[in-house]
């Protein structure tokens, strides 16, 4: 079960994610329509301005998250969201296309989604990690819907550089979630690294590389789904657009109530590896279930729904499994990496979304992303089970340097980092039980001064 710290610290940057996202998410259903009343606008430069920030924020995840291994991770999140407001502000402001450009682009800039996870990973427990990315991630699948759903009241009410303002408020909202955060200081017994060894060594993991394609495959099918499936539920369904918000929320809360017991039965039975394979499994179901059944409203919101119950299992597990096989050295540029593929594969998602409405026959698109899917799971079948570590919370000793005890420990064989949280005077150790015998036992009681039970 979360502590009390624990509970604090995700509320919190999952709060981060959520403000974020929803200030992203608003201007997505929106902008196609409320971007021509700029000046220079043409369909194109609109199409430009709704996915600059995509891109941006793929190209600087990688650069903030090598810096986040080196040095304090909380700065970083706060440049991340000075530059997401900065952007907000500048599109609100801005009477051109133009200017909207640029105040994407420098939004995007704020790239620190990497940075956000590798903090969580930080604060919280290896057996309550997965419990931590579950709910970041049902906060990233409640702020899309519940985006969905208010972009086109608040536009109406506030216009689309209102829409810019919020944003930009969210952004330093997102800010003083912060101050629920503890601060830490990292240690671990791999020496530093130049960043181009650093980024090698995570590139050069086979792991690794499944979990990009995993969150790249997941993003693409999601975003191409998400620009694919509007049209169907209006014609076939008869669910006009403005009311496909009330559509995705239930399917949603459904879809995480059967999650949640999948995330738990991954983590405590240590079946990862196979409820990982399962949800890839029930991506592609769901997808079939399109292909046959998109005329009837009922079979296409069946198949929707199981999507999105396969989508966060598969939201909560990539982080956690993530944060297990990176090295602990790397663990934000291997997150950095993921999280640029994420966005890479959300811009050709909605790329290839379009050019699926182009086809006009919608068995064929559906079978296209059910593909996708396929090659996506025989491609993690190469995937091996995560390796798993255990945590110990220990009070800091008194009287004693706190550098000098963490140096103490990390030369006990099996314990693989320390994370100090000095405000709290708690520390959390990063164990490998495998290595750990009655040698190691004695070891640590006689640094401790009493018995630790592991």
């Amino acid at each position: 079960m979360m502590n009390a710290l624990e509970r604090r610290s995700t509320f919190a940057l999952s709060s981060i994610f959520a403000l974020r996202m929803l200030g992203l998410f608003m201007i997505i259903p929106v902008f196609s329509v409320a971007g021509q009343s700029y000046e220079y606008a043409t369909p194109a430069l609109i199409g430009l301005a709704v996915g600059v920030y995509g891109l941006t924020q793929a190209i600087l995840q990688i650069p903030f998250s090598l810096l986040a291994d080196r040095y304090s991770r909380k700065p970083l999140v706060v440049l991340g969201l000075i530059l997401f407001a900065l952007g907000g502000a500048i599109a609100a402001m801005s009477d051109t296309i133009y200017g909207v450009i640029i105040g994407r682009a420098i939004a995007g800039a704020g790239a620190v989604s990497a940075v956000v996870m590798a903090l969580l990973a930080d604060v919280t427990r290896e057996e309550q990690r997965t419990k931590a990315m579950a709910m970041m991630g049902m906060s990233i699948g409640l702020s899309f819907t519940i985006a969905f759903s208010l972009g086109p009241w608040l536009t109406d009410l506030v216009g689309i550089s209102g829409l810019f303002w919020v944003t930009t408020i969210m952004g330093l909202i997102a800010i003083s979630m912060l101050l629920l955060v503890p601060k830490v200081t990292r240690h671990h017994k791999n020496f530093r690294q130049g960043y181009l060894v650093q980024l090698k060594q995570v590139l050069k993991m086979g792991d690794l590389n499944r979990l990009h394609v995993s969150v790249f495959s997941l993003h693409l099918l999601l975003t191409a789904m998400f620009v694919y499936i509007p049209f169907q539920l209006i014609e076939y369904a008869n669910i006009p657009l403005v009311s496909h918000g009330l559509v995705y929320l239930p399917l949603l809360l459904i879809s995480l109530f059967f999650a949640f017991p999948s995330i738990i039965l991954a983590e405590k039975y240590r079946k990862m590896r196979g409820i990982f394979l399962t949800a890839i499994g029930g991506i592609i179901l769901g997808l079939i279930i399109m292909i046959f059944g998109y005329q009837s409203k009922y079979v296409l919101l069946g198949g929707l729904g199981l999507f999105f119950i396969a989508f966060n299992v598969m939201e909560a597990l990539l982080p956690s499994w993530l944060s297990k096989s990176a090295p602990i050295q790397s663990k934000a540029t291997a997150m950095g990496v993921n999280a640029s593929s994420q966005f890479l594969g959300a811009f050709f998602g909605g790329v290839l979304g379009g050019q699926l409405l182009l086809l006009n026959n919608t068995s064929i698109g559906w079978s296209i992303l059910t593909a996708i899917a396929i090659i996506w799971l025989l491609i993690s079948f190469g995937l091996a089970q995560p390796r798993y570590l255990s945590s110990v919370v220990l009070s800091l000793p008194a009287g004693k340097k706190t550098d000098e005890w963490t140096s103490q420990l990390l030369a006990i064989r099996g314990i693989e980092e320390v994370v100090v949280m000095q405000e709290q005077q708690v520390a959390y150790i990063k164990i490998d039980k495998k290595l750990i015998d009655d040698n190691v036992r004695q070891d640590l009681a006689h640094l401790l001064g009493k018995e630790v039970a592991i």
